[in-house]
């Protein structure tokens, strides 16, 4: 597996001959190296609908003819807004697509999508454990640290993302403690320095984990799993 990071929550996964993009926030975010016009994916996978999460997923699902995965409130939204595939989950579910399987697993957030002026509920917030090739990431989303967490553990991570940047998610200590709960092999901070809010330095987290665990993706840099 391939996983490039592009800034803020915005991740892309090649696997079987798949691309797989989630949380492609592109337009107003200052950190990603994307345009909406040039990027491709097959698959498109939401943890929740904030903006800066849901962000230009109607457009890109539209001009690649992709398929929308996230809770089924998100993906009822989507399909109003002319998205033509997508597959709905909820907590707790698992399912076998082409390239692997996705389990959408509980995250501590909330939801919410402001459309024609009034604010829209897109079902509760999610992660993603995905399983291919006889790898397993997991894609925590907008979450604060929770006690579960030790049982994603079981699955064997090779690679989680977490949010680092406090104020609207976990910070870097509490960050740390959900990196111990999970004991991925490898861990990568998300969802920082978008915003003046979230300003962090990522090697202060990276610091708080035992030593080869931690790595800080630039934008546009690639890692194998």
């Amino acid at each position: 597996m391939k996983i490039t990071y592009h800034g803020h929550s915005t991740i892309a996964i090649e696997t079987q001959g798949t691309k797989l993009l989630i949380d492609p926030f592109i337009t107003g975010n200052g950190t990603t190296d994307l345009n909406v016009e040039t990027t491709k994916a097959d698959w498109i996978l939401v943890t929740h609908g904030h903006s800066d999460h849901l962000g230009d997923t109607v457009a890109i699902a539209k001009q690649n003819d992709a398929t929308v995965i996230g809770i089924v409130e998100l993906c009822s939204f989507v399909a109003k807004q002319g998205v033509k595939k997508n597959h709905g989950m909820n907590i707790g579910g698992k399912f076998s697509f082409p390239f692997g399987t996705v389990k959408m697993v509980m995250a501590q957030h909330s939801t919410g999508y402001e459309a024609d002026g009034e604010m829209v509920y897109l079902g509760e917030p999610a992660g993603f454990l995905i399983e291919s090739e006889g790898k397993t990431v997991y894609l925590a989303g907008d979450t604060a640290l929770f006690s579960d967490m030790a049982l994603f553990a079981e699955a064997e991570i090779d690679a989680a993302f977490l949010p680092i940047g406090d104020n609207f998610t976990m910070g870097p200590e509490d960050a740390a403690k959900a990196a111990a709960l999970l004991k991925a092999k490898t861990v990568v901070p998300i969802h920082y320095n978008t915003f003046p809010l979230i300003k962090q330095d990522p090697q202060k987290f990276i610091d708080l984990l035992p030593e080869g665990v931690g790595k800080v993706m630039q934008v546009g840099q690639t890692i194998e799993v």
